[in-house]
């Protein structure tokens, strides 16, 4: 029997309480335990229905399950277990295993004891039992919100993964249950309202969290930052009473294979400065605009634990974004860290002034490969929809690798093209190098192409996420409110990255 240890977030501060949540326990067996009181049992499209499941396949077929993934019939016992059987379809693939588990779990909310017995289904390898694993967890997240009653809604107490015992099958649940508990936190930070996480109150979380999980931090404030010449995360920041921060992240195994830097958007709250969004449901969940922050952060708390062989460095840029007497207007030119000028043509671009300043900084520790994650614009989301996210950048090696990552872990992206040849010009200035917008078409690309100004000759990526950080209802292993999208993605990416 396998139960790893897991940690628990708990991080109290001196003018606030960030509630955390934490995944379940996760034990495997060789076999359904006496103790269960859901088992959930994969079924194929095709052949032999399982005898577990009890019914025969035109039973099944009259409850209108056929087997394809994503359906399920509850089939409680009198004397015994109540039994899920899940559709996985004829050829099972990692992620038809992964939404399978997702189901299995949203059908056994009110069971306390839960067993999974799908893997006989798959191929049973370390890629099956990880998509096992997170399905099942990441589908049981829910926020434990900011409220004096008490959390009356049922919730499982333990998970079982049934497992041949194979090394690399208990090796795979582990490695999903690291990934899982990285969502959690990013979820939980994005889902956080924006009085009780600030830029300090991160500062604190990250400090807290380093020791443990091997990074190490160093922490720049408002006046490092001044004599660092961030003007880009300074000028965003005037409007707001809280003083930013910009935190720098280094995990380093002994003799590391390559260097990677990951670079996160971290606007803790996005008013759209002077240039004030509009009143309306999407400007309630700018508390949101540092999921690539917090993507960031949790793709750190891994690296130890799955034994990284890579160097990574994580630059966390973060700040409000307020309209004020002292805020950034319209016609101001920052001056970012690399020294290019940029006029303010739209303080609702305010991402890209903050990244400009991180990826910066991210070059001069030349690694071999940046990768930024940002919620960066709604033309990405009217481009892809909220379930794709758009990739951009000057490494087709980078793209290349993350476009894998994303296939292996759900988290699907696509490619976007970097055409400065026909939309650099968009962005030019009388006053100064760049200005921050390039017009009302092609949205995602300009901004791309503004990052790209920052990049030097490091080969890059950038990862718009604004479509994806979160989803209105419960969708497979998606909960409702932020998915943490890109933290499992930016995980894969940097363990299998190889220059």
């Amino acid at each position: 029997m396998f139960s790893p240890s897991l940690f628990v977030h708990n991080v109290s501060m001196a003018n606030t309480s960030i509630p955390f949540s934490t995944p379940s326990a996760v034990v495997t067996a060789r076999s359904v335990p006496r103790s269960a009181s859901a088992i959930a049992v994969a079924v194929r499209s095709t052949g032999a229905v399982p005898r577990t499941v009890g019914m025969s396949r035109r039973d099944l077929e009259r409850q209108g399950f056929a087997g394809e993934v994503g359906q399920s019939v509850v089939i409680p016992r009198r004397d015994g277990a109540t039994v899920i059987a899940v559709g996985v379809g004829e050829r099972p693939s990692s992620g038809d295993l992964r939404d399978a588990a997702a189901v299995a779990v949203r059908n056994a909310q009110r069971h306390q004891d839960v067993t999974l017995d799908l893997l006989s289904a798959g191929s049973s390898n370390s890629a099956d039992a990880r998509a096992v694993t997170e399905g099942a967890l990441l589908a049981a997240y829910r926020y434990p919100g900011i409220t004096a009653k008490p959390d009356t809604q049922p919730r499982f107490a333990s998970l079982t993964i049934v497992t041949s015992g194979a090394a690399a099958v208990e090796r795979g649940v582990r490695e999903g249950e690291i990934r899982s508990r990285a969502t959690y936190l990013a979820r939980d930070l994005a889902n956080t309202p924006p009085a009780h996480l600030n830029a300090r109150d991160l500062e604190v979380i990250v400090t807290d969290l380093a020791p443990a999980h091997g990074f190490d931090v160093e922490v720049f404030d408002e006046n490092d930052l001044e004599e660092m010449g961030c003007g880009g995360l300074l000028g965003v920041n005037k409007g707001s009473v809280e003083p930013p921060r910009l935190m720098r992240l280094t995990y380093t195994p002994r003799n590391p294979r390559g260097h990677v830097a990951l670079v996160g958007k971290g606007v803790m709250y996005d008013s759209g400065g002077i240039s004030l969004k509009p009143s309306d449901a999407f400007h309630v969940v700018m508390k949101m605009d540092m999921s690539g922050a917090a993507a960031v952060l949790s793709t750190m708390t891994t690296l130890k634990d799955l034994r990284c062989r890579n160097q990574v460095t994580g630059y966390i840029v973060c700040t409000d974004n307020m309209p004020s007497g002292s805020a950034m207007k319209l016609g101001d030119v920052l001056t970012m860290r690399n020294g290019k000028t940029v006029e303010v043509h739209n303080t609702d671009a305010e991402g890209r002034l903050i990244l400009a300043d991180g990826l910066s900084l991210a070059v001069e520790d030349k690694p071999e490969a940046i990768i930024d994650i940002a919620t960066l614009t709604g033309a990405a989301m009217a481009a892809l929809g909220p379930d794709i996210a758009a990739v951009l950048g000057t490494g087709s090696k980078v793209v290349e690798q993350l476009t894998e990552s994303a296939e292996a872990t759900g988290e699907p992206i696509w490619e976007m093209p970097l055409e400065k040849a026909r939309y650099r010009k968009l962005l030019d200035s009388n006053v100064a190098d760049m200005r921050n917008i390039g017009g009302p078409y092609a949205g995602c690309i300009t901004a791309a192409i503004f990052l790209s100004e920052f990049t030097a000759d490091v080969p890059w990526a950038h990862l718009d996420i604004a479509g994806t950080m979160k989803v209105d209802g419960d969708e497979s292993w998606r909960s409702k409110g932020a998915t943490g999208f890109g933290t499992r993605l930016l995980i894969d990416a940097v363990m299998n990255w190889s220059a």
